[in-house]
């Protein structure tokens, strides 16, 4: 009973500390230029989440330029650049990817 106890515990820690500087701070504190930079914000860490995970394997070494990820990586840059589509640039890159592993 005290390993449940210790998850919710540190789940509610974990909430509590992130939901409250959201709830804290208000609409009006920011200013048109503040609204502007944070705009920016997941543009700047969707490439430092996604990259490391197709150009390094689990060794921590770079993967050669034939690895089926980076050919997945591709379709999907050019599907969403060109569709401006979410989904169908998630599923373009996943169905190429999986298109190199399982066919060739």
């Amino acid at each position: 009973m005290i390993e449940w106890s210790l998850i919710i515990y540190c789940g509610l820690v974990t909430f509590l500390s992130r939901y409250l500087m959201i709830a804290i701070l208000k609409k009006e504190m920011f200013t048109d230029r503040i609204r502007e930079v944070l705009s920016f914000v997941p543009s700047a860490v969707f490439p430092a989440i996604i990259f490391p995970a197709i150009f390094i394997n689990d060794y921590g070494s770079y993967i050669e330029m034939n690895d089926p990820k980076i050919f997945g990586a591709i379709v999907a840059i050019l599907v969403g650049y060109f569709s401006k589509n979410i989904i169908a640039t998630i599923f373009s890159g996943l169905l190429s990817y999986w298109f190199v592993i399982f066919i060739f």
